[in-house]
């Protein structure tokens, strides 16, 4: 009997579909019709144990303990969870083989070597086990998956790297976590203080986000327009506006960013440009072109719905597990790829057929779609274990998604049509001009072919001037939303040619204010996890972070937000993210590395090493423990006094613990 093993339920279920029939339903399996069978995972079905598992005396929080690293590290069933390791264990002392059905990625992994292993399935047998490595759930994906099985040991250095990623953090968050929980208390805080790898750097971006816009003192600063007419006699008489270029003699009364601080000076040049002549002294006219943004990776995704709808990270993620698992209408939805393999474009018709079929709004868009188009979307030396989200061939009758499932469905399909249209097309004008010795430039943006963005000005947006940089090294998520400098007003600029003579009716000084730093929201905060090399100053962890993930990864990135907020660290005022006053004792308690990218940066570093096999488990795991034992000396070094007076807020399940039976508090406790 040869036994598949899938990450969950749907996937089992998708697997079993397109197996020889009949089926016969088992307890937490599925037999199909050459006697093989499909069982499944429910996520992990194993965790750490707690550290009073090690030793009993552990259970009673300690100083002296610290750092507390097993000599054997023990995983156990989890409770919610055993009755389906006890089915997998019985199938497996019946399967002469095994198909690995994990999903395609570090953890997925991971989750199902771990149950082999736990369940101590022979080594002859591990031997020969088999890897599915399914994005799409639709019967062709599957059973085109099944006929390209993979040995599974070519995955080991996979799996290592989550299983050394795994221990580490339970390392790091256990014992900073009691270091900082019991400093707190010697100042009164009677809270736990949760301390995390990616936890933790996250609520100390939003603290000192927070912290700069708390000490932010406005100032004003100085613009110089000069309105411009053109010679009537010789031209049209249009006129127009250029801005003053300080000089390098006007640098001392101006700011680090080149804004102009003072009245009187930028007055003096108002009074000596009006009623001047202007010499035009440059005329450049690039042409320019802007591809169509790249199908989407979860973080992508996630910032955009952000913006448009107000979904936080979780509910974009929950709506997407459901669009896969139970509607099966898009690929794999924790992504962090935004290509597609070249083959997948010969189902491109299809898919645009279903699309149509899916979201009439998008029916117009669909018909001017040029299924024969190829753009850069299509790269197979940028597809590893998934590739971007997009629609399947899958198609519903009306009416059986939610209102956030169709928006979600509507919004990968809008960025997959756009694939399918021309660049869009435009010529920037720049002129230099020079007036009283003054230098004065002017721009201008002519658009030549709207190209991709007439879907988003059928779309009904308000402003189809969208940002769409390709996403590249750096991991910054473009998306389609329009950015900053693409808000303004637009002027047009008339034909001009160097030498021309201008006449310049009037300078005006239009005084400005330096504006702080915005609070995060849901989607500049996932802008913020994916880009974090720009928070970080030192080159070689910026140089790291451009290349790997950033912080977090798109599996982890929506709970880590929604774990801050259910510990009480971050709140919500309106769509801002603000840091609670927990967060922010928390944070300026901790020694400033803890609080920091750059420990997850050398971290990615080592564990990336490990799935290129240019690093080994032992090397990780070496560099940690001595890191651990520094920051628990440096945490019990000295007081947390920013936690003094503040009080902590009780978990929600406190309140109700009289009524839970005795055996169920200590599993409450571990989840929470």
């Amino acid at each position: 009997m040869k036994l598949y093993i899938a990450e969950k339920p749907s996937l089992g279920r998708a697997i079993a579909d397109v197996l020889p029939k009949p089926h016969r339903r088992g307890d937490g399996c599925i037999w199909v019709g050459d006697g093989d069978c499909v069982s499944w995972c429910i996520g992990h079905l194993l965790e750490q144990v707690e550290p009073d598992v090690y030793k009993p005396q552990y259970k009673k929080w300690a100083a002296e303990d610290l750092p507390i690293v097993p000599e054997q590290w023990q995983l156990a069933p989890k409770a919610s969870t055993r009755k389906q390791l006890a089915v997998l264990r019985k199938l497996l002392k019946q399967a002469q083989s095994i198909v690995h059905a994990g999903d395609p990625d570090r953890e997925g992994q991971l989750l199902v070597d771990e149950v082999i292993n736990y369940l101590k399935v022979s080594k002859a047998k591990q031997a020969t086990v088999q890897r599915l490595l399914i994005n799409d759930l639709n019967p062709a994906a599957v059973r085109k998956a099944l006929d390209n099985l993979r040995d599974n040991r070519e995955f080991i250095p996979l799996s290592t790297s989550a299983l050394a990623r795994s221990r580490a953090d339970w390392l790091y968050g256990i014992n900073l976590t009691r270091a900082s929980t019991l400093q707190g208390r010697k100042v009164g805080y009677d809270g736990v203080l949760s301390v995390g790898r990616v936890q933790t750097p996250l609520l100390g971006l939003v603290v000192r986000r927070d912290e700069a816009i708390k000490a932010f003192v406005s100032k004003p600063f100085y613009e110089v327009l000069a309105h411009l007419q053109v010679d009537s006699a010789a031209k049209s008489g249009a006129t127009f506006h250029a801005k003053w270029q300080p000089s390098e003699a006007c640098r001392p009364q101006m700011d680090e960013e080149g804004r102009v601080l003072s009245r009187a000076l930028a007055e003096n040049v108002v009074r000596r440009i009006s009623g001047q002549s202007a010499e035009v002294k440059t005329v450049q006219h690039k042409p320019g072109r802007q591809a169509p943004p790249l199908p989407y990776s979860l973080s992508a995704l996630q910032i955009d719905a952000a913006k448009r709808f107000a979904m936080s990270a979780q509910q974009v993620l929950d709506g997407c597990q459901s669009l896969y698992e139970k509607h099966k209408l898009i690929t794999y939805p924790r992504s962090d790829c935004r290509y597609l393999p070249r083959e997948h474009h010969r189902q491109a018709k299809d898919v645009l057929a279903a699309i149509g079929q899916m979201a009439d709004k998008l029916q117009g868009a669909v018909n001017g779609a040029d299924c024969t188009v190829k753009g850069k979307a299509w790269n197979d030396a940028k597809v590893s274990a998934h590739h971007a989200i997009i629609p399947t061939l899958k198609t519903l009758p009306a009416g059986r998604l939610s209102g956030s499932e169709a928006k979600l469905y509507e919004l990968i399909a809008r960025q997959y049509i756009l694939q399918f249209y021309p660049h869009h097309t435009f010529t920037n004008t720049s002129i230099d001009i020079v007036i009283a010795g003054g230098r004065f430039s002017a721009t201008a943006k002519c658009v030549k072919e709207l190209g991709w963005k007439a879907v988003l000005a059928g779309d009904g947006r308000k402003n189809v001037e969208q940002s769409a940089k390709p996403a590249h090294s750096t991991k910054r998520e473009s998306t389609t939303e329009p950015s900053k400098g693409e808000r303004g007003s637009a002027q047009s600029l008339p034909p001009l040619k160097v030498g021309d003579i201008l006449q310049c009716l009037k300078g005006e000084c239009v005084e400005k204010q330096t504006q702080a730093p915005s609070a995060f929201t849901d989607a500049t905060l996932l802008a913020a996890m994916t880009g974090i090399a720009r928070f970080v100053t030192d080159s070689e962890v910026r140089k790291v972070l451009k290349e790997s993930d950033g912080l977090g990864t798109e599996a982890t990135r929506a709970g880590i937000i929604e774990l801050l907020f259910r510990r009480h660290f971050l709140q919500r005022q309106g769509k801002q993210i603000r840091a609670t006053e927990a967060g922010c004792g928390l944070i300026n308690s901790l020694p400033t590395s803890t609080t920091l990218p750059d420990m997850t940066a050398r971290w990615e570093s080592l564990l990336n090493s490990i799935v290129e096999e240019q690093a080994s488990y032992a090397d990780f795991m070496g560099s940690l423990i001595p890191s651990l034992h520094g920051l628990i000396e440096e945490s019990c070094a000295s007081l947390p006094l920013a936690l003094k007076g503040v009080k902590s807020a009780k978990p929600a399940y406190r309140k109700r613990r009289k009524k839970v039976a005795a055996g169920k508090v200590r599993s409450k406790k571990a989840a929470a």
